[in-house]
């Protein structure tokens, strides 16, 4: 048997050839006495019932659905139904297609080992894009018995069966590489509160600080990026659909454990959060003005940096570290410190309009990145917390079904090209090379907690008013019951 070749069959997705401007669904050829159902819009599909989709999903003798359809479908699924359970329907419309085609004439016999190759390639393109819908015994189950019921299709030569073969071994690599990264994880999932609570009022002379282990903004930028990007890389599309189906369990007063687990998306803005506080505890813990003024201005060069690279995420934590109160009240620190690059910054993540100006600059970065001929230009790295709020109010603010009880699939159009965007972003290459020294420190340097970041700033520059002096007297005071 020898499957189609690139040029005759759709091959598994690359995301930044995908959601195009082609990407609305359009109607494919011949779709026989399929389920009529499905609406479209100036040839755009736009709704329909979840059987009629699903049918549209199985390729056929003659059809093999568009990929922006698989991935788009595949990934708004999980909303209505689960994976195994998607899987089941699949598998049904293939065997009842198989035995069509072995019951018609000798040029449709003939097409079985074509039909195969398609079934096989929506399999794959399955299992590498969303490898997760597969981690349970029933979703294995399901794929199994699909495909034994297509090697029949070629027991011949075999060269299904090897292909079915290789994918699923693909697919276990997959999932237990996933598995290991969970593990590895879990371990650190600690709150930013409990990495290191510091209440000692000087630091030791021999204790490290950020500048002793890099002076140079544009390598601490470049740094910061290799993390995120390494963070980025561990956020599947599965990973950001949960958010809608965690919202519409929780809706409907439904425990889903399956979609609650959004761990992946919980460890990054654990990241966000811990950067943020490691910046206020940079400032805070430096006892000399002169030195402290010197600190922040080194982390407005660096945030200045993460913005030309197109780290928005870093640009922001570090922009909130320097907002937080235990450092925006050192108003004696503030005024030696040149600020005109801090308002540059502040005016891009300015949150009126809606974060006007920094998605202004986002659409610059995504343009650039489109062009781009080296991964240096290429890199474009969201406000995290921002593209997760968007998916959030998109979810919200269009209703899954129609009056008509029929899917509102140009919701979920809308929804996957967004989460496309991510996934192509995440899938560029570090042009930084790792420097462990300055992530390790970055990684497990000492955070402050909030009050001992108060603590802190209180030493550095005393309290200024009743409100101030209140908060110190109680923070003192629990300071000398403890010890």
């Amino acid at each position: 048997m020898v499957l189609e070749t690139p040029e005759t069959m759709p091959q598994t997705p690359i995301f930044s050839t995908m959601l195009g401007s082609s990407c609305s669904g359009q109607v494919q050829p011949d779709m026989g006495d399929r389920c009529v159902d499905p609406v479209y819009q100036d040839g755009n599909l736009v709704s329909g019932s979840l059987e009629a989709l699903i049918e549209r999903l199985v390729p056929t003798m003659d059809y093999y659905p568009d990929r922006t359809y698989i991935f788009t479908f595949l990934l708004s699924s999980r909303v209505f139904i689960h994976p195994h359970e998607l899987l089941a329907k699949v598998g049904q419309i293939c065997i009842k297609q198989k035995q069509q085609l072995e019951m018609g004439t000798e040029a449709e016999k003939a097409k079985l080992k074509s039909f195969a190759a398609k079934i096989i390639q929506l399999l794959k393109e399955w299992t590498e894009t969303f490898p997760y819908d597969f981690q349970d015994e029933k979703s294995m189950k399901e794929l199994k018995e699909i495909a034994h019921r297509i090697t029949q299709c070629d027991e011949e030569n075999g060269t299904v069966k090897k292909i079915i073969s290789q994918m699923t071994q693909n697919l276990l690599m997959a999932l237990s590489a996933r598995s290991q990264y969970q593990e590895i994880r879990e371990k650190f999932r600690q709150p930013v509160t409990d990495k290191g609570t510091i209440l000692k009022t000087k630091p030791q002379s021999t204790q490290k600080d950020i500048l002793s282990v890099c002076c140079d903004p544009l390598i601490l930028a470049q740094q910061l990026t290799y993390i995120e990007l390494e963070r980025v890389s561990n956020i599947y599309p599965e990973d950001l659909m949960q958010i809608v189906s965690h919202m519409d369990s929780l809706d409907n007063h439904k425990c889903r454990g399956d979609v609650t687990k959004t761990y992946n998306l919980e460890a990054y803005d654990n990241w966000f959060n811990c950067l943020s506080m490691l910046v206020a505890t940079e400032i805070c813990r430096v006892v000399k003005k002169k030195q402290r003024t010197r600190m922040v201005e080194f982390f407005i060069d660096v945030a200045r940096e993460c913005f030309n690279i197109g780290n928005f995420n870093s640009m922001m934590a570090i922009i909130s570290g320097m907002n937080l109160s235990p450092v925006a009240r050192l108003k004696k620190t503030w005024s030696k410190v040149k600020t005109a690059k801090f308002d540059v910054l502040e005016h891009h993540m300015d949150p009126s309009s809606n974060f006007c100006n920094y998605r202004t600059a986002l659409q610059g970065a995504a343009q650039r990145s489109q062009t781009a001929n080296s991964n240096r230009e290429k890199i474009v790295i969201p406000v995290f917390n921002l593209f997760i709020k968007d998916i959030y109010f998109l979810h919200k603010i269009h209703t899954n079904r129609l009056p008509n009880g029929q899917i509102n699939f140009k919701k979920f159009w809308e929804i996957s090209r967004q989460i496309h965007d991510f996934l192509t972003w995440k899938q560029v290459e570090c042009p930084f090379e790792k420097d462990k020294k300055i992530q390790s420190y970055l990684l497990t340097a000492p955070i402050y907690s909030e009050e001992a970041l108060f603590i802190a700033s209180f030493e550095s520059e005393g309290p200024e008013n009743h409100m101030e002096k209140d908060s110190w007297k109680t923070l003192r005071t629990t300071l000398l019951n403890r010890a």
